[in-house]
């Protein structure tokens, strides 16, 4: 064979010859953070990723370093600027040079970064989750439910522990107007990995008690910046947004608003402005009730300011109405004697006459009449006799005329 052949380390070595020659001793790249690790010498080690943006598959990848000198000075710087702990997930701008070792390959070794492009990026995602919710529809949810007007059943997101929530508490229970205020913890963290899973476990808990409370409150104390990211969670911010309760967020920053800011009924900078808005609210609902109360007192004595008057205006008026009521009865019992006494007086015509004819006809009827037309009576022992067969033979009887009576002696019957 005519071509050189050489040793793996020959050729490692001529790579980094290459290398060394033809790059410049320092580079910037865009990559994603991945496998951070920090040992116990305080030097990082970590994989720079690249994704393809279209389906997201791994197309580049490389082992990196951060020497512990560096990477002291770094880690508050970035933290501090974006507000997020420096780790796996996160989009960097890094300043690197490329090694490359005959036994351990390729590597950089990090000596900057830019934390104002992780800066863009985070919030190019937290434009992306919004964006995402507004186009299904549930961005504005909550903050269309009604607040109510006198929220005093609070349902408390909150880290039992934390200082927020004891500030949020004072706040409420010490206010200067004496608001009676009930809330219920439903324990939750407030920072690190485990913040999605355990609030929307409280909110979960909360919707299984829903009658029981007017609003939810999550609220956290101050604390380091960085942990502001894990309230960029999507899935944390559809739940608030779609919840059936007015949720209000304080969760102690001014600096940015997170996803969840965007999404709640009403965002306060601290967990005491969070108090504050309820106390404000209870206040509102006060005043508001004592106009009412004075609005009905003075609506009550104007009611009875004008029944008195009317009561006067009777008074004044009664007796003159008395007097005219009595006459027009008076009136009235006379018209209705008088026509009393003429109906009466029909009355007994109409049964006068009506004597004089039943007088006229028992008149027609009686015995008397009849005898005096030739009919007789025959009686048997003082009772009129109508059936022959009822007598006997020898018996006496007696006929009745018109003028006499005559006795007789039964000799013989003839019956029909």
């Amino acid at each position: 064979m005519s071509e050189e052949i050489l040793s793996l380390h020959e050729l490692n070595a001529l790579v980094r010859r290459v290398l060394d020659e033809s790059l410049p001793e320092s580079c910037w790249i865009r990559a994603e953070l991945s496998d951070v690790r920090h040992n116990a010498n305080g030097h990082c080690y970590l994989e720079f990723v690249q994704k393809d943006e279209r389906n997201g598959q791994l197309i580049a990848k490389a082992r990196g370093m951060i020497w512990n000198q560096t990477f002291a000075l770094l880690k508050p710087y970035f933290e501090e600027s974006t507000g997020q702990t420096f780790g796996n997930g996160l989009k960097v701008l890094v300043e690197v040079s490329v090694q490359f070792h005959e036994l351990y390959g390729f590597s950089l070794t990090v000596h900057n970064i830019d934390p104002t492009y992780t800066v863009g990026d985070m919030a190019r995602r937290r434009l992306e989750i919004i964006r995402q919710l507004e186009e299904e529809g549930v961005l504005t949810l909550n903050k269309e439910l009604e607040m109510p007007m006198l929220p005093q059943r609070i349902a408390v997101i909150s880290s039992s522990t934390a200082a927020g929530y004891e500030d949020f508490c004072h706040q409420l229970q010490n206010n200067a107007y004496d608001f009676a205020f009930q809330t219920v913890l439903f324990p939750a963290y407030m920072q690190g990995a485990q913040v999605e899973e355990s609030i929307l476990n409280a909110l979960h808990l909360i919707y299984d008690r829903m009658e029981e409370f007017d609003v939810v409150v999550i609220i956290r104390g101050g604390g380091a910046t960085s942990e502001l990211s894990c309230f960029d969670s999507y899935l944390l911010a559809a739940a608030c947004a779609q919840f059936d309760l007015p949720i209000i967020v304080g969760i102690g920053h001014e600096r940015d608003e997170t996803v969840l800011d965007a999404v709640a009924n009403v965002r306060a900078k601290t967990p005491t402005a969070a108090a504050e808005y309820l106390i404000g609210r209870a206040y509102d609902a006060a005043a508001r009730l004592s106009l009412l109360s004075s609005r009905i007192h003075q609506g009550v004595s104007e009611r009875i300011t004008n029944e008195f008057s009317r009561l006067e205006r009777f008074r004044h008026r009664l007796p003159s109405v008395v007097i005219r009521r009595l006459a027009a009865e008076k009136t009235r019992v006379v018209m209705t004697a008088g026509e009393l006494q003429r109906s009466s007086k029909a009355l007994l015509l109409r049964q006068n006459h009506r004597l004089e004819l039943l007088k006229q006809r028992v008149s027609d009827a009686s015995p008397q009449r009849l005898l005096a037309k030739g009919y007789s009576i025959t009686l048997c022992n003082g009772k009129a006799v109508k059936d022959v067969s009822l007598l006997n033979e020898g018996e006496e009887i007696s006929t009745r005329v018109w003028k006499g009576e005559l006795k007789s002696i039964i000799t013989t019957k003839k019956q029909d």
